[in-house]
Formats: structure tokens, C-alpha cells, sequence
């Protein structure tokens, strides 16, 4: 019945909002799925960068499916550890990423039997139906010796592997391991796994790997996912719109673009809105009401971010907002002009924000410069 219901709601409305679906709702990225592909076919790792939303979970797997469209010889697996705070979170994480393709292919025997030194306990989430792994451990030994374990079970396998860590610089944060230096110490022997390493934390992620002090220094190739071309964006815009039976102009598709400053996940969130509630032609009010439904069913999110950071956290957040990108956050014409604090409490302040992704600390040719990184929040900052 989902399935159906799945089906039902792709034909109904083309601005999907997962990650991928098919080649045809998924906008151009063709340099960038090319290259990362011919990279990983000629035995490269890869760290792939790009803001949160802007595509790279997309392209990602708009690759593996090129992969399988193309009847390669290759087993793809993902694995995000974005929600992981320590060793045996990326454990799981990346057990259940495994277990889940095998699954599919009635393989868990082989990889219960890679484990059973491990002891792994066998079960399934009863929301998802997927298996999942659970393991004790008697020391932290234990913990390492599960990942090698995981890892040589795909470089033992029969066919070579792609295996995507999204979020990759979450394992920065884990206590009591040097988690870098040992996954460096697994995953240099190997020749069966090619690895996607993404992050979204742009500084951490190129300080991990072209810092030479770092055990990753100069061992992958890098992408770095900018945002879509305006102009190609706006030409799948409108194909999508007729596609699904609906006319609009060039003219309103530049506003939406415009409004979601081409950040993809947002672009296609007010697209999906706009589609919702229009009739056979888009009107420049649909536009108007679709904004306004947006930002209205967000709002009690825009307040708990409020409620969760202080005052001077607030109004140097919404002075961002206003002036839509700040490269000199301590200038005097800008503190003077929003009335903020001293330039020491407005750098505290931006720390605190870009440690917390509300801001987004971007680094491009003339320097650093901040954004509120959630478009739609930023949208209401600035009306207030």
C-alpha cells in the first residue's frame, strides 16, 4: 500500500523531497556524478563537500544508481553517522547500512558468520523492517576490533565495494579514540572498498584532509558541490511544472530561485508548495501564498531556535539575515547599524552559531563569509 501511495505521490507532484529518486526528477550534476564515478572506478577515494542540503546525499545516490543502470560489477553502501556521538554509534551505523543491503540479497548468514568472533545479536526494527545489529562489548578493544571486522568483510567480498560515510567529520567528536588515526589504519591496506568520505563542515572536513599533520592528509581526491546553475535549475523547473500538467512562467520560476537563493533542498521544498496548491497555470499569487504557507508551518521551529540561543545570539543572527551575507562581521558601519555589541561578543557570538549550523561560515575566493544557514529562517528574520 505504501508502495502505491509512493507511486501515487511521485507522478502527483515532481518536487520530491527525499534524496533521490530517479534520474528524471534529479537536476544536472552531471560533471559532478561523472567525475566522482570515473574517480572511483579508477580506485580513488573521494571526499565530497558540500553545505547540509545542498545535493551531495543526492548525488551520492544518483551514482550508485549509475552504477547499477550501467550493470556494474559493484556493490554500493551508505551510511550516514551524522546522528553519531561516539564509537559504537558508528558501530551501528555502519553495520545497519551493510545489513541492510544483504538483507536484500539473503546474504546475513555471511556477514553473521564474518562477526561471529563478535557475538552480534540479530534483530529487526519493527518500523522500518530492517535488520539490525546489536553487539556487547567487554572493552574498548572490542569496539575497534568490530570496525576492522566490518571492514574486512567488505574487502573480503566477492565483487569490489563503494561505501559512502556521510557526515564524516562526526568522528572528530568521539571520546576516547583517536577515531582518524584508526580508521586510517584499517582502510590504507584495502583494495576491495572505495570510499566516499562527505561532510558538511567545510573547515573540518579540509583541515582532515590536506592537513599534513592529519593521518588522512593527501589520500583522496577532492569535490567540493557548489550550488546548481541558475539557469539549468530554472529550465528543470519549468520541465517539472509541465510535466506534471502546469504552466508557469520563466519570469516566477527566477523569483522562487531567487527567494531559496538556489539552495537545492529549499528551491525544491517551495517548488513542491507551489505545485501543491496551484491551479493548471502558476500565478504570481500562488507564489506569494506558497512563501507565506512555508514560512507560517515553520514558525514554531524559528521560535524554539529563539528560545534555545541567547539575546545578542538572536540579533546578530537576524542582522545576518537582513543584510543576506556578512563578510566583515566586525565592521563598524555594521555593528553600528544593526546596534550590536563590541566586535569581541559579536565573534563569541558567531562561533557559538556556526558550532551550533545555524550559521554557515562559507569560504570562497575573497575570504569568509556567513549566512544564516536555513534559507526559510533566514526569510523570516528578515521580514521581522
Amino acid at each position: 500500500m505504501l508502495y502505491l501511495w509512493q507511486k501515487y505521490t511521485a507522478m502527483d507532484n515532481p518536487f520530491i523531497l527525499e534524496p533521490y529518486r530517479s534520474k528524471e526528477l534529479f537536476c544536472d550534476r552531471e560533471t559532478e556524478s561523472a567525475l566522482l564515478l570515473d574517480y572511483l572506478l579508477n580506485g580513488r577515494n573521494v571526499t565530497l563537500i558540500s553545505p547540509r542540503r545542498l545535493g551531495k546525499t543526492g548525488l551520492i545516490y544518483r551514482v550508485f544508481d549509475e552504477v547499477k543502470q550501467r550493470g556494474l560489477p559493484v556493490e554500493t553502501y551508505y551510511a550516514d553517522i551524522s546522528s553519531s556521538s561516539c564509537i559504537e554509534d558508528f558501530v551501528q551505523l555502519l553495520s545497519e547500512s551493510v545489513a541492510s543491503v544483504l538483507a536484500r540479497q539473503n546474504r546475513m548468514i555471511e556477514l553473521l558468520n564474518a562477526l561471529k568472533g563478535i557475538r552480534p545479536v540479530l534483530g529487526y526494527d519493527p518500523v522500518s523492517d530492517t535488520p539490525k545489529l546489536s553487539f556487547t562489548y567487554q572493552s574498548p578493544e572490542d569496539k575497534r576490533l568490530t570496525v576492522k571486522a566490518l571492514l574486512s568483510f567488505l574487502e573480503n567480498n566477492k565483487r569490489p565495494v563503494i561505501l559512502a560515510i556521510d557526515e564524516f567529520q562526526q568522528v572528530r567528536e568521539y571520546p576516547g579514540v583517536e577515531m582518524e588515526a584508526l580508521l586510517r589504519t584499517y582502510i590504507q591496506p584495502l583494495h576491495n572498498v572505495r570510499f566516499i568520505f562527505c561532510g558538511s563542515k567545510k573547515h573540518m572536513m579540509i583541515d582532515m584532509f590536506t592537513n599534513p599533520l592529519k593521518p588522512f592528509y593527501d589520500s583522496t581526491a577532492g569535490i567540493s558541490l557548489a550550488k546548481l546553475d541558475k539557469d539549468i535549475y530554472g529550465r528543470f523547473i519549468l520541465s517539472l511544472f509541465a510535466a506534471g500538467g502546469k504552466s508557469i512562467s520563466p519570469e516566477l520560476v527566477d523569483d522562487i530561485i531567487r527567494w531559496t537563493r538556489d539552495h537545492t533542498f529549499y528551491t525544491q521544498f517551495l517548488c513542491n508548495e507551489v505545485f501543491r496548491i496551484s491551479g493548471s497555470v502558476v500565478e504570481e499569487e500562488d507564489i506569494r501564498k506558497a512563501k507565506e504557507n512555508t514560512l507560517a508551518s515553520n514558525l514554531d521551529r524559528f521560535l524554539e531556535c529563539q528560545r534555545l540561543i541567547t539575546p545578542g545570539q538572536w540579533k546578530l543572527m537576524k542582522a545576518i539575515a537582513k543584510e543576506g551575507e556578512v563578510r566583515h562581521p566586525t565592521a563598524a558601519d555594521f555593528i553600528q547599524k544593526y546596534k550590536l555589541s563590541t566586535g569581541p561578543a559579536i565573534l563569541k557570538n558567531l562561533k557559538s552559531l556556526v558550532d551550533k549550523e545555524l550559521i554557515l561560515a562559507d569560504i570562497d575566493g575573497s575570504g569568509v563569509v556567513y549566512c544564516v544557514y536555513n534559507v526559510f529562517l533566514s526569510r523570516y528574520l528578515e521580514a521581522l
